[in-house]
């Protein structure tokens, strides 16, 4: 018999601190579980007990990669293990040769973590092509009319860290392998709180990490690379546990596994493989769609409320907001800091302040916020 999913109400209770405070950061770090305390608490005791328990640390690795598998439905082969979105999308860049198709199609709504290794990618004769944000997202026929015979990769996030919003990622994938492009998609701002599914995007490569929505710490991410995709040029960052056999120890053999291991470079970030799983555990006992309804819920009511109270929301276009709002503000660093005060987190980027949304937030969190916000505005 399957096991019964959790409520959010049951969601909510396996998070601690949520007792006194709200956490509305999911979108720079998820909240801290009871599970990922105990899951630092069994690295220590790993390293106590067994001094140096290698066994035990690849096997934490492996559960990651398995579990990140699962989660956007890939096969464990098609998932590398790096150190960050960055690292990611250099290992993919690295692979390309740009001689004959040199366009990379991307959008200001990209995290500039990904859009600067595009840049960077100039020296090697590639041309990067933004689509400017315009209004509150991209215009998406703009972007698909970018994409043509010359680009070699398109690029495009399934929310965007600036707002939420959603971008016509499915649309953009179908029109890059029409026209012989191959795709690049970040869910880091989706995973964990909206369905990720790599064989209904179709996508070449998708990245995503543990510290936000996966409720996971930063140092570990997940690249999916689809099975079957060769490269044009052999990785250019490597390391040992991008051979075929990592523990071969030969110095003198560069071998390139076929699977997404390729991609890997030196050790693992051994205790973030630790508090990933303990993220993707939890995550496990969810359903993903009534996790997007409720975040979709939570989104569309302070949205509203923001409004009724005469404040600058930065809300994407259409009936679908994402798993965050953003608030204009003058000075969204120090707005932060009061709320910080008041036990409200949340995560202030450029001129936004934005408050996003997990499957353990409620309505109470956002009367709190609400409240909090304007008491602010009565002090100014």
């Amino acid at each position: 018999m399957a096991t019964p999913k959790l409520t959010a109400a049951q969601f909510r209770d396996c998070f601690p601190p949520l007792s006194d405070s709200v956490h509305l950061a999911s979108c720079s770090q998820g909240a801290l579980s009871g599970e990922l305390t105990a899951a630092l608490a069994e690295l220590t005791h790993d390293l106590r007990r067994h001094g140096a328990p290698w066994q035990r640390w690849m096997a934490e690795v492996e559960r990651a990669r398995q579990g990140v598998a699962e989660l956007i439905n890939a096969s464990p082969a098609e998932i590398a293990v790096v150190s960050c979105a960055s690292e990611g999308a250099y290992q993919v860049a690295s692979t390309l040769d740009w001689s004959e198709r040199p366009r990379v199609v991307t959008t200001d709504m990209e995290f500039p973590s990904i859009g600067h290794v595009w840049l960077g990618q100039s020296a090697r004769g590639a041309e990067p092509v933004h689509l400017p944000e315009t209004g509150a997202g991209v215009d998406a026929e703009d972007l698909l009319g970018a994409i043509d015979e010359r680009t070699a990769l398109v690029s495009v996030p399934i929310a965007s860290y600036r707002n939420g919003a959603r971008l016509p990622v499915r649309e953009a994938v179908a029109r890059a392998r029409r026209l012989g492009a191959r795709s690049f998609v970040d869910a880091y701002q989706a995973a964990g709180v909206l369905p990720v599914d790599v064989r209904e995007l179709g996508c070449d490569y998708l990245v995503t990490g543990a510290l936000k929505y996966l409720l996971g710490l930063p140092g570990i991410a997940f690249l999916y690379v689809r099975s079957g995709l060769t490269d044009q040029v052999p990785p250019q960052l490597t390391g040992w546990f991008g051979r075929r056999d990592p523990f071969a120890f030969d110095p003198r053999r560069l071998d390139f596994p076929a699977e997404a291991r390729r991609f890997e470079t030196g050790t693992p970030a051994i205790p973030a493989a630790y508090a990933a799983n303990a993220g993707l555990r939890l995550l496990s006992r969810v359903d993903i769609r009534r996790v997007e309804r409720h975040v979709d819920e939570l989104a569309v009511e302070l949205t509203g409320r923001l409004r009724e109270a005469g404040e600058r929301v930065w809300a994407p276009a259409g009936p679908t907001l994402g798993p965050q709002v953003a608030l204009a503000d003058d000075d969204p660093n120090r707005l932060a800091d009061f709320l910080a005060d008041r036990r409200v987190f949340a995560a202030a980027r450029g001129q936004v302040l934005r408050f996003s949304f997990h499957y353990y937030n409620n309505s109470a969190d956002i009367d709190a916020l609400c409240t909090a916000l304007a008491d602010y505005r009565s002090l100014r």
